[in-house]
């Protein structure tokens, strides 16, 4: 269903948009990450994701266990677009990140999915491991609530979500948008009484 034409952005969280059937309200953050979800997935599935190199690498304090993980599953970071790598005794340096996400916090995104590596063990299936580790990455990735978007990107943000599969839902299950109709708002006042 075609979402409309963006109106306006509502507490830094929702952009409310019309369309024929009447008000949609969409959770701009939910609908985002489900969209660089999807990407970065399809793009994972033909080659490993593109590399974004940081002209500045970006050092932070590591635990000996993400240090760890760096080391065993560089390979695996690599395939993300990560490149994580221990620079001396408990620190890492976060050298490139997936291109789609050049503009996330490389520290926070860094943690996120060396931490999902720990928690992968041997017996799950790594599809799976690399699908939850592709939608910690496309959380970052998402537009931040309180973020203020032009209505150009509020409503590119309501074509991607058209084109994409799956855009009603987000990553954890929830859903990205609601429609209310013209009979169910006037309904809400009272019209037609």
């Amino acid at each position: 269903m075609p979402l409309g034409s963006a109106l306006a952005q509502l507490a830094g969280v929702y952009i409310l948009a019309q369309n024929e059937h009447g008000l949609v309200i969409v959770d701009m953050h939910a609908a985002h990450e489900r969209i660089v979800y999807e990407r970065l997935k399809a793009q994972a599935n033909v080659a490993p994701i593109e590399s974004q190199p940081l002209l500045i690498p970006v050092t932070f304090a590591a635990t000996p266990a993400e240090v760890a993980v760096a080391e065993s599953q560089a390979a695996v970071l690599a395939e993300l677009g990560l490149d994580v790598a221990p620079l001396s005794p408990g620190v890492l340096a976060v050298r490139a990140l997936p291109a789609a996400l050049r503009d996330a916090d490389a520290v926070a995104l860094a943690r996120s999915v060396l931490a999902e590596l720990a928690d992968t063990d041997g017996s799950r299936v790594v599809q799976r491991a690399r699908d939850e580790v592709l939608a910690t990455m496309a959380c970052h990735g998402a537009v931040r609530a309180n973020r203020q978007l032009t209505l150009a990107e509020m409503n590119a943000l309501l074509r991607d979500m058209e084109r994409t599969e799956r855009a009603d839902q987000c990553n954890h299950g929830r859903p990205t948008w609601r429609q209310l109709s013209m009979r169910e708002l006037d309904a809400l006042f009272l019209r037609g009484r």
